[in-house]
């Protein structure tokens, strides 16, 4: 059986087809999937995201440890409530995950970890902290949701619908968190768009979707999620990378601190092992299909494969990311086999949409 979220009553009670995802019973649409996508790129939309893990981190050592268990350096984390998007590595350099750190206090950093690997990421940084720094807790809290707000009215509607945060929260730049009362908001998200994502006790998590909704944010469901975060060039954990795939072959090199003299779980695989290829955008350029993953894409220096791909409601043409061999450039074109059919396809650099506006080309 899927596990549930202290919301699951709430999407039931509002229509919503559910799914399992990630093990969790969740909200693929509550009717029309392009509604949902359209409110969060024009207006405000929320999405139920208490399936991901919140793990508090605590003790002494514990900005020593996570120098040593993430990819990015969590030295550059010096103010209260910044955070630092990251990946946690194998020994060999694949990716066990993508998540976010937040420093709160030098002897406290909080981790949000993706669902579907949330249990495996525990037992691995118990592992780590066993061998490395005996003295930090690490505190998986069950006790705790999470709802997303996104769009270019959200953190309008998040101050209105949960009086007294604004006062708190207006001044946060992108990446960095504050406490309200028992809230944790983050300006941070998965769309491509403005907006917050709220910590709430599970206690209290229905009455803040219920002031949010009467607010005016749209419930949202997965489907929507999975087209925005496409035509945002986000990566999804195990469809654009996984255990398999290194962070710098997953256009993740921006999250990887491979310059500090700091060691890293994965670093010496990540510098002995150039990348051999890249993830790149693709824009459909024929019509005839939809990009979808593991399809084959043929360009002039080898073969790639499509990792993710749909139909992006904004751009209005079909995108995917696709690892490509280093050689193919921006601007190529290739053939992407769409069922008996071969495609042609322009390279682009992701993001294909953000905030609100079409960032790439698409003649």
């Amino acid at each position: 059986m899927p596990k549930t979220t202290a919301l699951n009553a709430s999407h039931r009670a509002a229509g919503a087809r559910m799914v399992d995802f990630g093990g969790f019973d969740m909200p693929l649409h509550y009717g029309s999937q392009l509604d949902e996508h359209h409110a969060v790129r024009r207006d405000a939309g929320m999405f139920d995201v208490s399936h991901m893990r919140v793990v508090d981190l605590a003790g002494a050592d514990v900005r020593a440890f996570l120098r040593g268990a993430v990819a990015n350096n969590v030295d550059k984390l010096t103010a209260p409530g910044r955070a630092l998007y990251t990946c946690m590595l194998a020994v060999d350099g694949g990716v066990r995950d993508d998540l976010i750190v937040y420093f709160l206090r030098e002897d406290f950093f909080r981790l949000v970890v993706n669902a579907a690997t949330a249990e495996a990421d525990i037992a691995w940084l118990e592992r780590l902290r066993d061998e490395r720094a005996p003295g930090v807790a690490i505190r998986p809290r069950t006790d705790l949701g999470m709802i997303a707000v996104q769009g270019p009215n959200a953190r309008a509607k998040t101050w209105q619908a949960l009086p007294g945060s604004e006062a708190a929260s207006a001044a946060l730049k992108p990446f960095s968190a504050a406490s309200v009362d028992d809230l944790f908001i983050a300006r941070t998200g998965y769309t491509g768009e403005d907006g917050f994502e709220i910590v709430v006790p599970v206690s209290r998590i229905v009455a803040v979707w219920s002031a949010l909704a009467d607010a005016g944010v749209k419930p949202c469901g997965l489907g929507a999620r999975d087209t925005l975060r496409l035509e945002a060039g986000m990566n999804l954990y195990g469809q654009d990378m996984d255990e398999r795939t290194s962070p710098l072959e997953a256009g993740l090199a921006w999250t990887v601190d491979l310059a500090s003299p700091r060691d890293f779980v994965g670093k010496a695989a990540l510098v002995g092992t150039p990348p051999a290829r890249q993830l790149a955008g693709l824009v459909l350029l024929d019509g005839g299909g939809v990009l979808r993953a593991h399809q084959k894409v043929h360009t002039a220096h080898g073969a790639g494969e499509i990792t993710s791909g749909t139909f992006g409601p904004t751009i209005a043409r079909s995108i995917a990311l696709a690892r490509l061999p280093c050689a193919v450039a921006v601007g190529d074109v290739v053939d992407v086999e769409v069922r008996d059919k071969r495609l042609r396809a322009r390279v682009v650099k992701p993001p294909f949409v953000r905030n609100g506006a079409v960032k790439v080309e698409l003649a």
